[in-house]
């Protein structure tokens, strides 16, 4: 492709957002200008890209039409601030916040509801959904044909880098501490999360639920094209930096097919499919690779309609900044 695209990535200092950049660079993707945009905090600051080191700006002084294509890996109230204002400017965007309604930006993973594009027209404005529901879609698509689906059940527990920096500084200094026999002292989270697991990330509102749980749920619904699905969610905190593992229990209408359920998992993108009697591990595996690992594929141990699987993939990078890529690389025909 000669062409080449004026593109932003706005949280260019955060964890996704470098990653996202480094993910452009891996995968050769036509970027003309790259312009880095964060904070006034973070603003001066620089970020390496093809062996140069560029400068982030302020996003609140930038003009967006010098860009046809921004990616928002920044909060929602950042994408709520700004998507409007790029949008006028007639640059299209893709944001990895949550912020926008489905109606307005629809949640895309390329392996799991890749038809959605089709009728997208530029300038247009898409989502790509939270690590957990990206590694979920990715695993259940190629299921949907096999199982019946009446009901999921989801543990997942979460990587810290998914609450950014200061949390993935916080767990090393708690970890420090404890190591050294110092006296602990909490800071980002309320409590001990060194060597300790917390039972949600986030607060729960009145029933009890997360907004991450709820937010699973809806993109989930969405990306399967199953709105009525029954989904229960339990997003826990784990002492991990960097990795998503998931406990999923699918209830099938009828008797699951473990042997097609396996050919299906094995011949689907985006899937590594480990072998019967080992398992993969966040650390161990995920880390730092392109696609979601699945273990312990099983039945119920007195229910033929259930099936048992262990996930595990890298919440920044599989989950977040290369999702938003490949989604990106499927519409840029539109904008060259």
């Amino acid at each position: 492709m000669t062409q080449t695209l004026d593109i932003a990535v706005i949280g260019a200092t955060g964890t996704v957002g470098e990653a996202l950049v480094q993910i452009l660079e891996e995968r050769d993707f036509p970027v003309g200008t790259l312009h880095l945009l964060a904070s006034s905090e973070s603003a001066g600051s620089s970020v390496s890209y093809r062996g140069k080191n560029v400068r982030v700006r302020e996003v609140d002084e930038f003009d967006f039409a010098k860009v046809k294509l921004v990616f928002f890996t920044a909060g929602p109230a950042v994408t709520l601030s700004y998507a409007a204002r790029a949008h006028a400017a007639g640059c299209s965007l893709i944001d990895l916040s949550g912020a926008l309604p489905a109606d307005q930006a629809p949640q895309v993973v390329p392996e799991a509801n890749v038809e959605v594009l089709a009728g997208l027209k530029a300038p247009f404005q898409v989502s790509s959904p939270s690590p957990s529901a990206t590694a979920l879609a990715v695993v259940l698509a190629p299921l949907r044909e096999l199982i019946e689906l009446q009901y999921v059940h989801v543990t997942a527990n979460l990587a810290i880098s998914a609450q950014g920096r200061e949390a993935v500084s916080e767990l090393a200094r708690q970890t420090a501490e404890l190591l050294n026999l110092r006296p602990l002292e909490p800071k980002f989270f309320d409590r001990q999360v060194a060597f300790n697991v917390l039972a949600q990330v986030g607060t729960p509102d009145a029933q009890g639920h997360t907004l991450l749980e709820k937010r699973l749920v809806r993109e989930l619904r969405q990306m399967l094209a199953l709105p009525s699905l029954k989904i229960s969610a339990t997003c826990i905190q784990a002492p991990v930096f960097f990795g998503d593992s998931f406990s999923v229990t699918l209830q099938s209408a009828s008797a699951v097919d473990l042997e097609k359920v396996n050919a299906a998992l094995e011949d689907a993108p985006g899937i590594e499919l480990v072998e019967a009697g080992d398992y993969p591990t966040a650390v161990g595996d995920a880390v730092g690779q392109d696609v979601v690992y699945v273990g312990r594929v099983r039945g119920g141990i007195d229910e033929p309609s259930e099936l048992n699987l262990w996930l595990t993939s890298d919440n920044v990078r599989k989950g977040a900044a290369l999702n938003a890529v490949q989604v990106a690389e499927l519409l840029i025909k539109d904008l060259l």
